[in-house]
């Protein structure tokens, strides 16, 4: 008996977070918002990162761009050095404080910016740990150095830097919870407007985790995936 009552409390609180007003919208919406987040800043992380890892990793092999080296050590050594949250803060209540901006634009954003430092490092490393007789192999067939690095020093690199780079975006994904700083109703937003509605924070917080945990799964296993085609590709 206690069991059954047990499980139409549970069902009741289902029905409660869940279904009554159509709650679960805000987990349905806020789920779009994240992905949209995450998917526009992944996109702004990986451009942005490469172009500062190649400065970056020629100034060291060349000594060339040494004033563009310069700024892109500046804006890692800021971004790195900063809370995420604190930089989603400064953009949206600093540099567009006075003006009315979309917050999915600002979000994203702040979370390409910071995303793009991080990548940045995890190029130039994988860049770096080319061995320099590539190099060598790629002025004897006659390439200069930007063919070389498109077509024999990046296709390494990256085959090299994928697991790191697939954990960089999944860490994004989790990083995103903070929109809420912003009023930005995304998956952690959803959950916590639902807590304020039912005041049972046990359900919905539950069911955020369970979501990103979810995804976190299903973008591992596309990583890992795409890992595998790319050592078939060896063969």
């Amino acid at each position: 008996m206690s069991i059954q009552i047990k499980m139409e409390e549970f069902y009741q609180r289902f029905v409660s977070n869940f279904i009554e007003d159509n709650r679960y919208m805000y987990l349905v919406r806020g789920l779009i918002t994240t992905l949209v987040i995450t998917f526009f800043a992944v996109m702004i992380g990986a451009l942005l990162g490469f172009i500062i890892a190649i400065i970056r990793s020629t100034y060291s092999k060349t000594g060339k761009l040494r004033v563009l080296n310069f700024l892109c050590n500046i804006y890692i050594t800021v971004i790195r050095g900063t809370p995420v949250v604190v930089q989603l803060l400064i953009i949206y209540f600093v540099i567009f404080g006075s003006v009315n901006i979309n917050k999915i634009f600002v979000a994203v954003l702040a979370f390409g910016l910071n995303s793009g430092a991080y990548v940045s490092e995890i190029v130039r490393s994988g860049i770096m740990s080319v061995d320099e007789g590539q190099f060598e192999a790629g002025r004897s067939l006659g390439f200069n150095y930007n063919q070389t690095m498109r077509l024999i020093i990046l296709p390494q690199a990256i085959k090299n830097i994928l697991p790191a780079l697939g954990n960089e975006f999944i860490v994004l994904l989790k990083e995103t919870s903070v929109c809420g700083f912003i009023a930005l109703e995304d998956l952690t937003k959803a959950g916590d407007i639902i807590r304020g509605r039912t005041y049972d924070a046990f359900m919905p917080l539950i069911a955020v985790a369970l979501i990103y945990l979810t995804l976190v799964i299903i973008f591992t296993k596309l990583v890992n995936y795409l890992e595998r085609r790319l050592r078939n590709s060896d063969h």
